[in-house]
């Protein structure tokens, strides 16, 4: 399976140590969490016609429709009820109007997206008072107002992947740039921030990081972004991009500028989306998981929530489907697996 194959390419830079963000779920006390005194049942059958919403960042948004995508497969498999809403943009507060409606509807589970991680809490608490499972995943919200978080890899190991791959992309020493999503967005920041840790490090001495930039995860705002950032510091050897969004619409724009070739794009990113830069040289390497596989994790994990299967704590077990059997980790954490590196010998193995 996919998992396994990614894991294999990719364990060796990625190491499973903690969660996204830092804001996940306490299984030794109640942290706001109203299923903390509850008790697995691991031998619950998986209730049928469970009504699974997701809520991704944004709409119309090339990651996120994989990403759900996935949720609608295993929804699918599960007998269930699949529903997805929310925004066109990526505002901090703009989730919120769309939780309220789901708790209206009473859904079961709500799979969120969190495109701020306190923004969303007050809404979810009521969802959840409402006795509707609520599982996070991709971007966490505050461990106190979900169950629990499926998280792509590891924030230490996306972070240190990142500046690995700027190390490479830049010959060992120059100026790097990021070009992030949102200035909220809970995983960008967390991957950033392991990022600065390792460029501090002895190895990285000649790298200088010198702007943190946002695109908003919108293609134009992004792409213009790229473009200032080479205006503002003629000396950039790569830009980072951890945002499928950001990476794309960066290496458009040096492909057709006079910086291609002189300036390398790395980061996160979905291999149909940039193998045409990769073939046309504009970018050397880029890294990722599989998007539908993260939406395909999260309704299982809603659904053994929901079924009483497991109620979010360290230690519980539950099997995803074709993704095999997972155990949830600290603080609520539930960890894809690594992601794998994609370069011009391997990209046309992959698509999503």
């Amino acid at each position: 399976m996919l998992r396994h194959r990614l894991a294999a390419v990719f364990a060796a830079t990625l190491l499973v140590t903690a969660g996204c963000g830092g804001t996940t779920k306490d299984s030794s006390s109640s942290s706001g969490n109203q299923q903390a005194s509850a008790t697995a049942d691991p031998n619950a059958k998986l209730k049928e016609g469970l009504k699974i919403a997701y809520l991704p960042k944004q709409l119309n948004n090339p990651y996120s429709d994989v990403e759900t995508s996935g949720g609608e497969e295993a929804v699918k498999e599960l007998k269930g009820e699949y529903k997805k809403v929310g925004p066109n943009d990526a505002a901090a507060s703009s989730q919120v109007s769309y939780i309220n409606t789901l708790i209206q509807q009473q859904q079961d589970v709500i799979v969120v997206a969190a495109n701020d991680p306190n923004a969303v809490c007050p809404s979810l608490n009521q969802a959840r008072a409402a006795k509707i499972k609520v599982v996070t995943f991709d971007s966490d919200a505050s461990k106190t107002c979900r169950d629990a978080f499926i998280n792509q890899a590891t924030t230490e190991g996306i972070g240190q992947s990142l500046a690995k791959m700027a190390l490479e992309q830049a010959g060992g020493e120059g100026e790097i740039a990021v070009l992030s999503a949102t200035p909220n967005a809970t995983n960008q920041n967390a991957w950033i921030e392991v990022m600065k840790t390792e460029l501090a490090k002895p190895d990285y001495a000649k790298l200088k990081l010198v702007k943190i930039a946002y695109g908003n995860d919108d293609d134009q705002k992004s792409f213009q972004e790229a473009q200032g950032l080479l205006q503002s510091y003629p000396n950039l050897k790569v830009i980072v991009a951890p945002t499928t969004v950001g990476i794309a619409a960066a290496a458009r724009y040096i492909s057709s500028s006079s910086y291609k070739g002189k300036v390398q794009v790395t980061g996160l990113g979905l291999p149909n989306q940039m193998r045409q830069y990769v073939k046309d040289n504009t970018v050397k390497k880029f890294a990722l998981w599989n998007p539908a596989d993260i939406g395909y994790l999260a309704a299982y994990a809603g659904a053994a929530l929901a079924s009483g299967q497991i109620t979010g704590a360290e230690g519980d077990k539950f099997t995803a489907g074709k993704l095999g059997e997972y155990t949830i980790g600290k603080d609520g954490e539930i960890v894809l697996g690594p992601p794998t590196e994609f370069t011009a010998e391997n990209i046309d193995k992959f698509n999503f």
